[in-house]
């Protein structure tokens, strides 16, 4: 089979070099990397078709060609769209229907032949899946990672601010390219029941998607990594990444506590990820302080804590928050950060980290799926995670504990879930046992290609409900986009609040 991913934001490139180094090299790039190697793997053609970028800040993503020496089945096609340079999602809106498709169906038709089916992924890209299939007929499954209406209700979206909002994220874009990628895809594809029911079944999305119509969806979890997270695998930088946690411990630790176990978060630096709730928790709970350290992976921030001049305005204002905690509950000697980037280095300290008998643990106050602790999970390191979102079911089921959910608004709650791990030989030994087996079971890149392809062979041949008559227009301003043709408030009001004209 042929397949050809859409994913028109962030870029990829065979060393996976800017992983982490800005949101839209983020865990979107990382899925469809890994689905596309899995498949190619299993003997398919997969495209990568992304953005071309000529930028001298991001260098190596200009080639129109380029793939993985592991997977010769595997290509990736840069494809201009707009300016050269490096653009963040929110500003591509603009350029995929005027430059970016018909980039692609030139490309496919100077070869001569177009794939079988396309994969598109978050809006923009189920936005050009949706322009492709009614210009070639070729289906579109579409997986959202992340829908906008969720990003509006975590920001506060207010009738008062949403015209603030909107300048500074365009979400009358984002919810507009949406609804019509929902609604035009052959199938969407969920990474949890919850996702499907809570994200899709958002007032935003009505009439553009029935949750109820079990036709319209496939369940495909994404995976993990198992020949990385494992912890049996050693990484040709282990012992330096060993070296490089020892010496954050060794730097910012109390000797008499540095041979204690750590409960690690590592999560990018961000309000929805609730760092600053699980430094209150452990800042709160004397148990929980006299049998841990607390450590941060801070991705490429050496030291955070005391260099304040280190990361992105938001993260510093975060890192601050934190700092005032560390500081009001006299925590300086028990907090750590370290600079660790890249799945090779994050599993290498994980088997460290499982060694000392440490815990995994992710407060967020929303996680739509959250691969983070799956990896952690994998590489022998027990689990404690927010209840919040699709944790719910992946660490849980029929009764069954695989991990241990807290509320992540409660500091107490993260600490009783925290210490029946610490507290514990043996449940900590069941949970790692128990975590690490889910993960193999249900969670491998290997199980979510299959998945891709069972959905896509069942959109060929005709099983999944395929768009009515008449399906959503396409917003004229993804045609042609003039500031008369913009996406309006109005549109945005009526479909996030139900106010203002009728109007998709």
């Amino acid at each position: 089979m042929h397949l050809a991913f859409l994913n028109p934001q962030g870029n990829f490139d065979p060393q996976d070099r800017y992983w982490t180094r800005h949101p839209d090299f983020g865990g979107q790039l990382v899925y469809v990397r890994q689905v596309a190697l899995a498949l190619g793997r299993m003997g398919h053609r997969v495209d990568i078709l992304t953005r071309r970028i000529r930028d001298p800040q991001w260098p190596g993503l200009d080639g129109p060609l380029d793939g993985y020496p592991e997977a010769p089945g595997v290509r990736i096609i840069r494809i201009p769209a707009g300016p050269d340079a490096f653009l963040p999602k929110e500003e591509l809106w603009p350029h995929i229907g005027p430059d970016w498709v018909p980039g692609i169906l030139a490309f496919y038709r100077r070869e001569g032949r177009f794939p079988d089916a396309f994969t598109a992924h978050y809006g923009d890209g189920g936005l050009a899946g949706a322009l492709l299939a009614a210009e070639t007929g070729i289906p579109f499954t579409f997986t959202a990672h992340s829908l906008g209406a969720q990003k509006m209700d975590g920001l506060g979206a207010t009738p008062e601010n949403l015209a603030a909002l909107d300048a500074r994220y365009h979400f009358a874009r984002r919810l507009a390219a949406e609804r019509i990628s929902m609604n035009r895809s052959a199938v969407n594809i969920t990474s949890t029941r919850q996702e499907r029911t809570q994200q899709y079944g958002h007032r935003a999305y009505r009439g553009a998607v029935d949750v109820h119509n079990d036709h319209r969806f496939a369940l495909v979890p994404p995976g993990v990594d198992t020949t990385v997270f494992d912890p049996r695998a050693r990484a040709a930088d282990e012992e330096a990444v060993h070296r490089r946690v020892l010496a954050a411990l060794e730097r910012d630790i109390r000797e008499d506590r540095r041979d204690l176990p750590c409960i690690v978060a590592s999560s990018r630096l961000e309000p929805k990820k609730n760092h600053l709730g699980l430094v209150v928790a452990f800042a709160e709970s004397p148990a929980l302080r006299e049998r841990a350290n607390l450590l941060l992976v801070t991705a490429h921030l050496e030291d955070p804590l005391h260099r304040e001049d280190e990361g992105t305005p938001a993260e510093r204002e975060i890192l601050a928050r934190i700092r005032q905690v560390v500081q009001d509950h006299h925590l300086w000697g028990e907090v750590s950060t370290v600079a660790l980037a890249g799945h090779s280095a994050l599993a290498a300290a994980y088997r460290l980290l499982a060694r000392r008998r440490s815990v995994f643990v992710l407060t967020a106050w929303y996680e739509p799926f959250g691969l983070a602790p799956l990896e952690a999970a994998a590489t022998g390191l027990p689990v404690v995670v927010t209840r919040s979102g699709g944790p719910a079911e992946i660490w849980q089921e029929d009764g069954e504990e695989y991990g241990v959910l807290v509320d992540p608004a409660d500091p107490a709650d993260i600490a009783r879930g925290l210490l029946r791990l610490l507290e514990s030989p043996q449940a900590w030994e069941d949970f790692a046992r128990r975590g690490r087996e889910r993960v193999l079971a249900r969670y491998t890149w290997e199980r979510t290609a299959e998945g891709y392809l069972n959905v896509v062979r069942r959109v060929l041949e005709g099983d999944f409900f395929r768009p009515s008559e008449p399906p959503l227009p396409i917003h004229p301003y993804f045609r042609a986009p003039r500031p008369e043709n913009d996406v309006s408030l109005e549109e945005l009001r009526e479909w996030y609040f139900g106010e203002g004209k009728r109007e998709t």
